[in-house]
């Protein structure tokens, strides 16, 4: 049988949010725990030093809680020949599941790859879900440390637990914009911030809602962060990557305007686009709802193409021919017509947008490329797909 043993030292590298909460945790329940930090700032309620192989060297569980994969590498790189015989590494990072593996491979059976579920408050009350991979023996050895912090579950191999983390942090991402879409709605409807939280708690958003409502409702500092924007955002990134799946969170939280080193919740309050992005989209609808082409030559560059397929054959009509489409007048049947702008992504320079267009037995869903210019904002392409 695995003998299961206390660590008598360990060492965390990594003494950011996370890093520090876990070595006050384990500091106060008298282990004895040595940190770095590659930033040389110490927290006073931990033992730490300059030099990560003086941690090392004492160490026979070293704990890693570090920003991504190439920072675990990095330090491990620099430990490695002080790491004892017997040592086990303890890697607590959210890292790509390729990174993952590559470290299991490196480490071989004293590795434990144990990324978490929960931010500073779930370390400090030892409630923290932990998806543990690794050899019997040195799983057994890190669990006293791993049930200090919270509840266990085994899991398979080192980058299934990375995969796991990623996507239980795509459904947190998710939850942050479906957050951010109720309430740019609600701003738009003129209704008061504090009562439209008071439903959302109600809903299926409202443990967020509840955690997060002191960043929400502006009462707490953004920076003070649980979880920072930064931090999910490349989370999301390495998800993207390692499932070559494009994700509306990772770029939904990438290019929120908030800092990346902001609460999640942050992300959340951003407010919708500017207007001058949606105004040559309501330039087109205008230009639908008309028949009047001058508003398509508002809304395009003049250099655009629309592009789909039209009676089974691929078009790629430039503006002139487009608008020669167009007689100048409104369809006859346009009382019963109606155009919606579904979504709009600004990117800095350049945005996507999406809209959907009800014209009598047809419906058209239409997607288009913006960019800034000199004099605002205009379409330099469209794409279209046409249901009847």
């Amino acid at each position: 049988m695995a003998r299961m043993t206390t660590p008598h030292t360990i060492a965390v590298l990594g003494l950011g949010r996370m890093g520090v909460a876990i070595a006050t945790r384990l500091t106060a329940q008298n282990r004895h725990v040595v940190g770095w930090t590659r930033s040389g700032r110490a927290p006073g309620a931990v033992e730490t030093t300059v030099d990560p192989n003086d941690a090392v060297a004492k160490a026979d569980l070293v704990l890693l809680s570090l920003f991504d994969g190439p920072a675990c590498r990095q330090v491990l790189d620099e430990v490695r020949d002080s790491l004892r015989a017997d040592a086990i590494v303890l890697n607590t990072s959210t890292i790509a599941p390729a990174e993952a593996a590559r470290l299991a491979r490196w480490l071989g059976p004293s590795y434990v790859h144990a990324p978490v579920l929960g931010s500073v408050p779930a370390v400090a009350a030892g409630a923290l879900r932990i998806l543990a991979a690794g050899g019997r023996d040195a799983l057994d050895r890190a669990r006293p440390v791993l049930e200090a912090l919270g509840t266990v579950q085994h899991v398979d191999d080192a980058s299934t637990a990375a995969a796991l983390k990623l996507i239980a942090n795509s459904s947190l991402a998710g939850a942050v914009l479906a957050l951010r879409d109720s309430l740019r709605q609600a701003d738009a409807l003129g209704l008061p911030r504090a009562q439209v939280l008071d439903v959302l708690e109600l809903g299926r958003l409202g443990g967020l809602v509840a955690h997060k409502r002191p960043f929400l409702d502006g009462r707490a500092d953004a920076t003070a962060a649980e979880f920072t924007i930064g931090a999910l955002a490349k989370d999301m990134a390495l998800l993207a990557a390692a499932s070559n799946t494009p994700l509306r969170s990772a770029a939904g939280l990438a290019d929120a305007p908030a800092a990346a080193e902001a609460d999640i919740a942050v992300a959340a309050t951003v407010p919708a686009v500017e207007d001058s992005v949606l105004e040559p989209l309501r330039a087109y609808i205008r230009g639908h709802a008309t028949g009047d082409p001058a508003h398509f030559r508002d809304a395009f560059l003049p250099t655009a193409h629309i592009e789909g397929i039209r009676d089974g054959v691929f078009v790629s009509w430039p503006l002139d021919e487009y608008c020669a489409l167009f007689p100048g007048r409104p369809a006859p049947d346009e009382p019963a017509r109606s155009r919606r702008i579904d979504a709009v992504d600004v990117h800095g320079t350049v945005a996507t947008a999406t809209m959907t267009l009800s014209h009598g037995a047809d419906t058209f869903t239409d997607i288009f490329l913006l960019v800034r210019v000199d004099d605002g904002w205009r379409i330099a392409n469209k794409a279209y797909h046409r249901r009847s």
